[in-house]
């Protein structure tokens, strides 16, 4: 394991033409409660802040983990790689209905975050594909600490989905960087990730 600077993982970004159209996609994958929401907003700050698309905002519900690639695929990434405005529906979880429009436009950054968020057909224009994870107790706790117990009987449903669509993808195995979201080496949380080179 080593120490990454956030800022290196930027500068890598923005060293790289873009393949996603004219804008340089960044997709953080791994599975529930290994810290991509957080990885994502520390990649965002260090990238200015450009547009960043939270997956939670795509699945239509529980069970729509495979459904979310294609959403992501169809509304997002092949418009901008042919040049076109992108934008979608954000899922709304307490009417279990799609609701209001976001339009993207065709950002010179995008940064995409969340399960599937890597998946082949995604990752094919990425400059980015980065692989986060952590024990799965750890992330059960983290699961449940952020969205309470209404998470509990939840997770083994979305975890069976999970390892279906990662061991289809091979996510891991094609990231260009593996990280640590529960690391013990000691690192500035607000500026430094932890980076390993094998998958748990």
């Amino acid at each position: 394991m080593r120490i990454v600077a956030v800022d290196d993982l930027a500068a890598r970004v923005l060293a790289t033409p873009p393949r996603c159209g004219a804008t340089r996609l960044v997709c953080v994958d791994g599975p529930s409660g290994s810290g991509k929401t957080e990885l994502a907003g520390l990649l965002a700050t260090a990238l200015q802040d450009p547009p960043l698309v939270h997956m939670d905002d795509l699945y239509p519900g529980w069970d729509g983990l495979a459904d979310a690639v294609p959403l992501l695929h169809d509304q997002i990434v092949a418009p901008l790689v042919a040049g076109r405005p992108a934008r979608y529906r954000r899922y709304d979880w307490d009417r279990g209905a799609y609701a209001e429009e976001h339009d993207l436009g065709t950002p010179p950054l995008l940064l995409v975050e969340g399960v599937g968020s890597g998946a082949r057909v995604i990752a094919a224009h990425a400059v980015l594909l980065v692989w986060i994870e952590a024990s799965p107790e750890e992330r059960f706790r983290r699961g449940v600490e952020r969205d309470g117990e209404a998470y509990r009987p939840h997770w083994d449903r979305w975890a069976l989905q999970e390892r279906a669509l990662f061991a289809a993808e091979g996510t891991a195995a094609r990231a260009d960087v593996l990280l640590d979201g529960a690391p013990s080496l000691p690192h500035d949380r607000e500026r430094e990730v932890v980076e390993r080179t094998y998958s748990v």
